[in-house]
């Protein structure tokens, strides 16, 4: 822990950029500063190759090949391409299936990108969740009772960190002869995923949710058999015809270190951001009696927790009084309110305790000392505005 510093808990917005994959990065600045489709010359065909090693690593982490790997610039892109790809290319081959069914605690690029569809003849259907956070999987067989052309479910949720049954979702979906996307931004490198064995045809990736650099993300598209997108945009063809634009060779190789080490020691950091969970969730308790968790307490990740203090203590109110850590709330901002999270609402949780809840993400470099101090500096203001009610 830095002195003065806050103690970030906050790893579900983003995670800090490992030492590592700043130190890939950095000949990528300055030694070589190549434009990695310039292949005439020596520099250029090296900083292809950077490009081409780092997908050879973002593939192995989910277990695809290279040449499925579509490089973006984040998974919101990825979200898109594959959502809006997907729909649009099947209507213009002439296709009937019309329905695109989604979740409702899904990112807001996922919701948005499926009722966008509605305006293109397209048939929107957000499922509900149950109340621990988890798809009810009869739902989703009903629902794929009509043709259905997608599937769209989150392997993580953002706020909650419930991890969906992909595996089964998966088999629903391809006995039904829909394709199957998952917004993994938040399950790469937290989980092992397969793209295989839970049967996706597409997956979106966030460099910066696995201690990479933000701007760079990917889409997997399967080859065998193939799926088919429409491009979002015109360009040079880059990325196989489906994301045009120069590609930015510092932030993929720092995507390919990330993943690289994302898939060495993805369980090493598992086992032991659980141990500093324990830490920070038995300190919290022993100081304030009445703690709710929200979502799933067994199909989670190791980092997350999503709690509702008792007494109705506002959270905003509750990050004000406690500013050396870095927590969030999950709720939507806008400029005229900040409204309580509509993934909390999805579960049922009334408003008041909505406004009453924190989400905490811890990672790969917080401490046992950061856990332990973070909850007793949380615990303090709650004690503080507690005695102001």
């Amino acid at each position: 822990m830095r002195p003065n510093r806050p103690i970030y808990l906050d790893n579900h917005a983003t995670t800090p950029v490992d030492p590592r994959v700043l130190a890939a990065m950095r000949p990528w600045w300055e030694d070589n500063f190549a434009n990695p489709h310039s292949v005439e010359h020596a520099l250029g065909r090296a900083a292809e190759a950077a490009v081409e090693q780092a997908r050879d690593q973002v593939a192995e982490l989910i277990g695809a090949s290279a040449a499925e790997i579509i490089l973006t610039s984040g998974a919101t892109e990825a979200n898109n391409i594959a959502i809006k790809g997907a729909a649009r290319f099947a209507a213009s081959q002439g296709s009937d299936r019309r329905r695109i069914i989604t979740v409702a605690t899904e990112h807001k690029c996922v919701l948005e990108s499926v009722r966008d569809l509605a305006a293109e003849g397209f048939e929107p259907v957000v499922l509900p969740v149950q109340p621990d956070g988890l798809l009810d999987l009869g739902l989703l067989r009903e629902a794929l009772e009509i043709p259905t052309l997608l599937v769209s479910v989150m392997a993580v949720n953002n706020e909650i960190g419930v991890i969906q049954p992909l595996a089964e979702i998966g088999a629903l979906a391809k006995a039904a002869g829909a394709l199957f996307h998952s917004d993994a931004a938040q399950g790469c490198g937290r989980m092992p995923l397969d793209v295989g064995e839970l049967k996706l045809d597409l997956l979106s990736i966030s460099g910066h949710k696995i201690y990479g650099p933000k701007g760079i993300g990917a889409l997997y598209v399967r080859r065998r058999p193939r799926v088919r997108l429409a491009p979002l945009f015109s360009g040079g063809g880059q990325e196989r015809g489906l994301r045009s634009g120069t590609l930015a060779t510092p932030l993929i190789v720092g995507f390919g270190e990330a993943a690289r080490i994302a898939a060495i020691e993805g369980l090493l950091d598992a086992g032991r951001i659980a141990g500093q969970r324990e830490v920070f969730l038995n300190r919290l308790r022993a100081d304030v009696p009445g703690l709710h968790i929200n979502g799933s307490e067994t199909q989670r990740v190791a980092g997350n927790t999503n709690i509702t203090f008792p007494g109705g203590i506002d959270a905003q109110a509750l990050m004000a009084a406690a500013p050396e850590v870095c927590v969030s709330t999950g709720s939507a901002c806008s400029s005229a309110a900040v409204e309580p999270s509509y993934v909390l609402r999805a579960l049922g949780i009334p408003e008041a305790e909505a406004r009453a809840t924190l989400r905490v993400g811890i990672g790969r470099f917080t401490s046992p000392a950061e856990a332990e101090q973070g909850a007793a500096l949380l615990a303090a203001a709650w004690r503080t505005l507690a005695k102001q009610e």
